[in-house]
């Protein structure tokens, strides 16, 4: 369908309609016609009132006017169809209105929420339980901290104030502004504020932090503000017909207020500095023209613009000053004082970040391609993109001047750059009063919204030195600094630009518009421009960072507005300040290819940044050498001395304290029945999974169809860290074609877990009526013993579930310290190392140190173990690429190891002569102490008696029932299988079987291990399978067997069986099982033996394997 036919079908559509509406509308007017005929009451109106058929003008006209609206409707699609345009463009069209009637739904709807929660405070904080979910700076004013003053009072005093504020800026806006936008410019002729309404909501003040100032000549207070206002102002061009406005608007930050100098006379503060420390928060609701800016896009564009503006002058370093007095002397410094100090931040690396990049719609997880925005206020670092890295290395510096501390925070944020919209990664925050009190500080910070995510940052406080006695030590180690993007700053310069005097006309004799560029090499800033005078004043101030200021000039160039005129430059040498008094000018300066008398007066003061820390904390944690490369080599000594290497690797405290916790997802019930058919008259059910999120990971269980009351039995496992705040969370879900509903939401803290050791409950739904879920959760802290690894291998394969991902049995510690002695490349050229290490399917990457053959890492890894007999750990050093050293570590190393640990140098193969690597490696063996398994202390001593067969050790590979084929095995070395304990007189020989009932998955479980001493009616060693059928039913459901074993008497099967059954109707069973040869392809397989087990007379709930003996198949049990 074209848009055309579009137009002529909707248009016919509106006729009708429109024809539908002007009849009912003519017969109520009839009716009323004929009733006030027959009511004598007060006189009818003039005939002359009625229009066509009775019916009154009014109703005529809206009538007209409905089908006028309609009408309009179709407008754009008529458009679209005589321009040829497809239909997709009306579609598009459409999508983008809902997207702007959403938004402006939203924006109104928080507006609302916001006003009633200001306007009783108290009773939705106190009744809602919403005080529980707010932070400190977010509560208002009447809860009390001992920090924070309550100002009530001042509330009331906005309050009745307000009406009067409204006033002032209705006659500031109409009197003062309007005169000057429509001067502005020839268009706005006729612009004016058609409405200017305040509103009825004051501003509110949630609470006031008095600080004490940084001397005693000033009062330092903190104001949290928060303004949720019913305003509304109007503005209309009537010559273009255009009207635009506000109406509602919400802004929330921390305002500080200074109140400096104090004086002894009246008003007793010589003025106000008022100033945001942070970017508010901002929320516009939109009228008129300006409804655009809700478009979807548009939206976020408009408020950080806006934001953008209220930041140029209110934000950090900006400040708006008040003076109280005349002549203030100080207004420069007060609206632009010298800064507290610099921050600089080492950006070097992070660890665990999410995985945005996903294909064929989440089937294949790709990386991330991270990069990282570094903020203080309004200062704004990006660091380069690093393409498809989960653990990324930047090994950025930036420098930031801070303003205010306390008060200033470093924000970092990552983000995953993508062709559209960035992912967002995950953020971290710090006050940099933190940082100004440690001097240096070198950390991991966890990232907030990011999962396992941290980020490595090394901060230093520069302190402001106000002599150059220091200077030469600062640009020393400076040196010693390799940084990028910029090299590292010796000293900053503040320049308070005051005014120029008697500046040359233009060349038409008029009045210029002066502006001022400032330039030091490659940097330059600008001033405000002041119109039609030779005698400006800009009352600004700049700041510059220098890398030598005994080398650098500052030019000096003051030039008309057009930027083509120059009215006069200067150029100074800073050298000059460094023999000045207190490294400062402040003077007027006479102008070149200028006036006679032309002079500028400005104001400069420089400041050596020194980082005035103890020896000990110049002394950072190792690092490697692709880490920037921050040597203290001018307070420690020599770099020639050249450090002993050490024998041992020097992991961090917090390396092999990780704890596993086993999430067993068990069952639901009362599930909400979400899948309704014909409008919700056949009520149907749901098709209910699980998503489980902990410490960064994700799991998500299978679907269980139509069910309300679902059995999952899964079993996941996750590596944490004792870090405070995480969650197990389950969020249920119905599958559907589209969209999946949402069944409910639960969670445990971890830290119970972790206290408990082991919880097992069931937890009601969130956010829904009914249901609840059943998990069990265990932690398990990995024992550096082997004795129980047996035992541990038994146990995982009698609770392993078919749906879950094989169980670990041991926890692998990695900490990679260095390497030594790499091959160099061609050209004698160092490389730029990093390390790989993998365990079966898992891998982890080092960082990259650059151009060095004695890299130092200092990084840690963990692996899940399943098989520790029979894995090993892959470690590749490589360069760009290339090999340059390998190392397979089989764990049955660590195993006989003292206390499973191994510390040392381990040479590399395909590398140098003396090519090694340092690492620590440690294993922890995972015991589950809640697994309803009996324990099998002594499995150990009985298989390893005296008459034992020395040596006699094999493999057991337990496999998957109903999967013959299958390659999923689970592995483990048992001293059993040849052992001669519990031989018997069984002249038929003996089977070992274990039957367990696993109560969580509600399945009774049999592991055929081996058979032992069995003999042969023949010659010819016999091909053996086991055969297992579970009584009375005989039916091929409920018969299993094993895979066959050629050509022995002594086989080993380590199979698993299960089925599905309640432990009730278990216990009424009977298990035989029969040694069957299966050599003949023609002949019907020959029972050698059976073993009958009447399951009623056995404890189902303790899993232990027996040794039983041989009956003849003919012989009754």
């Amino acid at each position: 369908m074209t848009a055309a036919a579009a137009t002529a079908a909707a248009a016919e559509t509106a006729a009708l309609s429109a024809g539908r509406t002007f009849s009912a509308r003519a017969m109520e007017a009839g009716s009323e016609q004929a009733a006030a005929a027959a009511d004598p009451g007060p006189a009818a109106p003039p005939s002359g009132s009625r229009g066509l058929g009775g019916v009154g003008s009014a109703e005529a006209l809206a009538v007209l006017g409905a089908v006028g609206r309609r009408l309009l409707w179709l407008l754009p699609v008529y458009l679209a169809g005589r321009a040829g345009l497809s239909l997709g463009f009306v579609v598009a069209g459409v999508a983008l209105y809902m997207g702007w009637k959403g938004r402006r739904l939203g924006k109104e709807r928080s507006l609302r929420m916001a006003g009633l929660l200001l306007s009783d405070e108290e009773g939705a904080v106190s009744s809602g339980g919403l005080g529980r979910s707010l932070g400190k700076s977010d509560l208002p004013a009447w809860v009390s901290f001992h920090e924070v003053e309550k100002v009530e009072w001042l509330n009331k005093i906005l309050a009745q104030a307000w009406p009067f504020f409204g006033r002032y800026m209705e006659k500031l806006l109409v009197e003062n502004i309007t005169p000057n936008i429509r001067a502005s410019n020839s268009h706005l002729q006729t612009f004016t504020f058609s409405k200017v309404d305040m509103g009825e909501k004051p501003l509110k003040i949630l609470g006031v932090k008095v600080h004490n100032g940084m001397n005693k000549k000033q009062i330092l207070l903190d104001l949290t503000v928060s303004y949720v206002g019913d305003v509304q102002i109007d503005v209309e061009v009537k010559k273009y017909f255009c009207k635009a406005g506000v109406k509602g608007m919400q802004l929330h930050g921390m305002l500080r207020v200074i109140l400096e100098p104090l004086i002894a006379d009246i008003p007793i503060v010589g003025a106000v500095t008022v100033f945001f420390i942070r970017r508010p928060t901002l929320d516009i609701n939109w009228t008129g023209f300006t409804n655009l800016l809700d478009i979807p896009g548009l939206s976020s564009v408009s408020d950080t613009m806006i934001m953008d503006s209220i930041a140029s002058f209110l934000v950090l370093p900006n400040r708006l000053l008040i003076p109280l007095i005349p002549d203030l002397h100080e207004a420069a410094e007060l609206r632009s004082p010298v800064p507290r100090g610099v921050v600089r931040v080492y950006l070097i690396e992070a660890k665990d970040l999410q995985s945005k990049d996903k294909y064929i719609k989440g089937m294949i997880e790709g990386k991330s391609d991270p990069y990282a925005v570094v903020r203080v206020g309004t200062q704004l670092f990006t660091s380069k993109v690093i393409d498809e890295d989960l653990n990324p290395t930047w090994n950025e510096m930036y420098e930031f001047i801070v303003h205010e501390v306390p008060g200033q925070e470093l924000e970092v944020e990552l983000f995953d750059k993508d062709p559209d919209q960035d992912d967002f990664l995950g953020r971290m925050k710090l006050d940099l009063g933190e940082v100004s009190r440690a001097c240096v500080l070198e950390e991991w910070f966890p990232l907030q919204d990011g999962g396992r995510a941290r980020v490595h940052l090394r901060l230093e406080w520069l302190t402001l030195m106000s002599d150059s006695s220091k200077l030469d030590q600062v640009l020393q180690r400076n040196k010693t600094i390799s940084s990028k993007p910029e090299p590292p700053s010796a000293a900053i310069l503040v320049v308070y630009l005051d005014k120029a005097q008697e500046l040359p006309l233009k060349k038409s004799s008029k009045e210029p518009n002066p502006v001022v560029q400032l330039s030091i090499q490659d940097v330059t800033r600008e001033s405000k421009v002041v119109y039609n005078t030779v005698s400006p004043i800009w009352d600004d101030a700049f700041r510059f960072f220098l890398q030598n200021p005994a080398k650098e000039d500052i030019d000096i160039q003051v030039k008309d507005d057009n930027r083509q005129t120059t009215l006069g430059s200067v150029t100074i040498s800073l050298s000059r300040l460094l023999s000045a008094d207190n490294l400062t000018l402040d003077q007027g300066f006479q102008l070149e290819n200028s006036g006679p008398n032309s002079r500028i007066y400005m104001k400069l003061i420089m400041r050596v940044l020194y980082l005035d820390a103890p020896e000990g904390c110049l002394i950072p944690r190792p690092c490697p050498p692709g880490h920037l490369n921050v040597t203290e080599s001018a307070y420690l000594g020599s770099s020639v001395d050249k450090s002993p290497r050490p024998l041992t690797a020097s992991p961090d405290a917090q390396f092999g304290t990780e704890n596993v916790i086993r999430i067993h997802l068990l069952e639901a019930e009362n599930l909400i029945a979400k899948d309704n058919f014909m409008g919700g008259m056949i009520k149907g059910k749901s098709d209910p999974y699980v998503k489980v999120r902990l410490g960064g990971q994700r799991f998500r269980s299978r679907v269980i169809k139509e069910e309300l009351n679902p059995r999952w039995s899964e079993i996941y496992e996750v590596i944490v860290n004792d870090v405070p705040g995480q969650e197990v969370e389950f969020d249920l879900y119905d599958k559907d074609v589209d969209k999946d509903d949402f069944l409910g939401r639960c969670k445990i803290p971890l830290r119970r877990a972790l206290t408990c050791k082991f919880v097992d409950e069931w937890l009601p739904l969130e956010d829904v009526k009914s249901g609840r879920l059943h998990v069990k959760l265990e932690c398990l802290p990995p024992i550096p013993s082997a004795a129980e690894l047996e035992q541990v291998l038994l146990v995982n394969s009698l609770i392993q579930t078919p749906k879950s991902e094989e169980l670990s049995s041991a926890l692998l510690s990695v900490f990679l310290d260095r390497a030594a002695e790499l091959p160099l490349r061609k050209g004698s050229k160092p490389p730029n190392p990093y390390a790989s290490l993998s365990v079966r399917g898992t891998s982890y990457k080092t960082k990259v140190a650059s151009q060095t053959a004695d890299p130092i890492w200092d990084e840690a890894f963990s692996f899940f173990i399943k098989r520790p007999h029979t894995e090993s750990l892959e470690l590749q050093v490589k360069d760009d690429g290339h090999i340059v050293g390998m190392l397979s570590l089989p764990l049955s190393q660590l195993l006989a190891a003292e206390g499973l640990v191994l510390d040392r140098w381990f040479p590399l193969s395909n590398s140098g002569p003396g090519s090694q690597i340092l690492m620590r490696v440690q294993l922890g063996v995972l015991i589950s102490q809640h697994s309803g398994v009996e324990a099998l202390n002594n499995v150990a001593g009985e298989e390893n008696g005296e008459g034992s067969q020395k040596g006699s050790e094999t493999e057991l590979c337990i496999r998957e029932d109903g999967d013959s084929g299958s390659t999923q095995e689970l592995r483990q070395r048992m001293p059993y299988a040849h052992s001669h304990s519990e031989l018997s007189d069984s002249p038929l020989g003996q089977l070992r079987l274990t039957v367990w009932y696993h109560m969580d998955a509600r399945k009774l479980v049999a592991i055929v291990h081996a058979c032992r001493n069995l003999k042969s009616s023949t010659k010819d060693f016999p091909d053996l399978y086991v055969s297992l059928i579970l009584l009375p039913d005989k039916s091929r459901v409920t018969k299993r067997k094993t895979t066959l074993r050629k050509k022995t008497l002594n086989p080993e099967f380590n199979e698993k069986f299960e089925w599905d059954l309640p432990l009730e109707e278990a216990q009424r069973r009977k298990l035989e099982a029969y040694i069957k040869n299966g050599a003949s392809f023609m002949s019907r397989p020959e029972a050698i033996g059976k073993v009958h087990l009447d399951l009623s007379q056995m404890d189902l709930t303790q899993g232990a394997a027996q040794w039983y003996d041989l009956k003849d198949d003919k012989s009754s049990t």
